[in-house]
């Protein structure tokens, strides 16, 4: 088992450049089987779950070649419609599900064990099959697998019941090749839907309208290679506007796109620190003194639910009351009780985190409960009065690149180690 050992009281100072987003990747990987041709993906991020995802089309019957950021994936030998032989491999990542989309685009046909991933609530697919049946598939749960098959893909009218980021990339790739026009209606409207529609339209694609309300695909009969670079991630960049924030520090964060930032600068400004465009990116200044402050999850453009966590560590040392309202998942408070041990003041109620921030947080051994918690751990432990140690580490490694590496050169006190238990 390995940890991470944080050695608080240290403001980041410095610069920092952001990776791809995990989100867009793990939707542009599954893609490139529509294709049946070569691509190219850079600015690929160097983290677990694209190495996940990477080993399980190989399995499938892809080449793919990793050099530095570079994926380039080939798949014009036939790929497997067939996943149940790799049902551990599928069960240890949600993003799985997109090769359902993807294999039942190229093959009219998918069989894909039901997804795992954090456990931070009731995460259903129930839209992304409607929208796989309104094209003509049919479809049967049995055995813990999602299995699929159509003469045909038609083109059709889609009304997603809940705005689902997974549904809409899902349908979306299953749409591109269909006959007719796909319309899909209350669609995410995340970066990482627009760039997947990115891609998939310089694979000769025709989708239309990603990034509002309503999206449009007309089926085209065939896709081509191309060579696309992958979005900056949006809640790594946040991750690292927080860290800055909460240890008072002075960071320049590059490769960021100033605009999918826009709801957290709001909030982060409104605390008290100075977060301002720069040519060379965006920099994020702490004052020392956060105010307190109240934030709800919503979709994109809204406050990401991603996010709320390491928020949470900041409103623990604010001054005055915060409230967080999680409008996402119902179960994302897990993490609450490992800051609890930090002594921060935290009362969750169903949805509702009220916290009372205290003078400052005390370093104990903490545990990341999710993916996003282990960010919030990390800020924790650069915030925290002493040493932190924080286990189940291998959650901070399906998302972040790199992670230690980049606050120790912000001049963070952060180390990891190999343990016996």
């Amino acid at each position: 088992m390995e940890k991470l050992i944080i050695e608080g009281g240290c403001p980041l100072e410095g610069e920092v450049r952001i990776t791809g987003a995990k989100n867009a990747v793990l939707g542009l990987i599954p893609a490139a089987i529509l294709c049946g041709c070569v691509n190219t993906i850079d600015n690929v991020p160097n983290i677990k779950d694209v190495h996940k995802i990477v080993g399980i089309l190989e399995k499938l019957g892809a080449s793919i070649l990793q050099k530095d950021d570079v994926l380039t994936i080939d798949t014009r030998n036939s790929i497997s419609y067939d996943c149940s032989p790799y049902q551990d491999e599928t069960g240890k990542m949600r993003a799985s599900y997109y090769l359902l989309g993807a294999l039942l685009g190229r093959y009219h046909k998918a069989i894909v064990p039901l997804p795992g991933g954090c456990n931070i609530g009731d995460r259903p697919i129930d839209q992304h099959i409607k929208g796989f049946k309104a094209l003509g598939a049919k479809v049967v749960i049995e055995h813990g697998q999602v299995k699929m098959e159509a003469e045909h893909l038609v083109g059709a009218n889609i009304y997603l019941d809940v705005v689902s980021v997974g549904a809409t990339i899902n349908i979306m790739l299953a749409a591109v090749l269909a006959e007719g026009t796909t319309v899909i209606e209350n669609v995410a409207k995340e970066p990482h839907i627009v760039d997947v529609a990115n891609f998939l339209n310089l694979m000769g694609a025709n989708v239309k309208g990603a990034g509002t309300d309503t999206i449009r695909i007309r089926g085209v009969d065939h896709l081509h290679g191309c060579s696309y670079s992958v979005v900056p991630d949006q809640i790594t960049t946040g991750t690292y506007m927080m860290a800055a924030a909460a240890t008072g520090g002075n960071v320049l964060l590059h490769n960021v796109i100033p605009r999918h930032m826009e709801a957290l600068s709001a909030k982060l400004r409104e605390m008290g620190a100075t977060v301002v465009e720069e040519a060379g990116g965006l920099r994020v200044i702490g004052n020392g003194h956060l105010k307190g402050v109240a934030v709800k999850t919503l979709p994109y453009p809204g406050f990401p639910t991603d996010l709320q966590q390491p928020m949470a560590v900041l409103m623990t040392i604010a001054e005055g009351n915060s409230v967080i309202i999680e409008s996402i998942f119902e179960n994302r408070f897990k993490y609450a009780e490992e800051l609890r041990k930090m002594g921060a003041n935290i009362v969750v109620n169903g949805r509702i985190a009220n916290i009372t921030g205290v003078p400052g947080l005390s370093a104990t051994h903490i545990a990341a409960t999710d993916l996003r918690a282990g960010a919030a751990m990390v800020i924790a432990g650069l915030v925290a009065d002493g040493e932190t140690t924080i286990s189940n580490v291998h959650y901070i490694d399906r998302g972040y690149e790199n992670l230690e590496e980049n606050i120790r050169s912000l001049g963070g006190k952060i180390r990891r180690i190999q343990t016996a238990d």
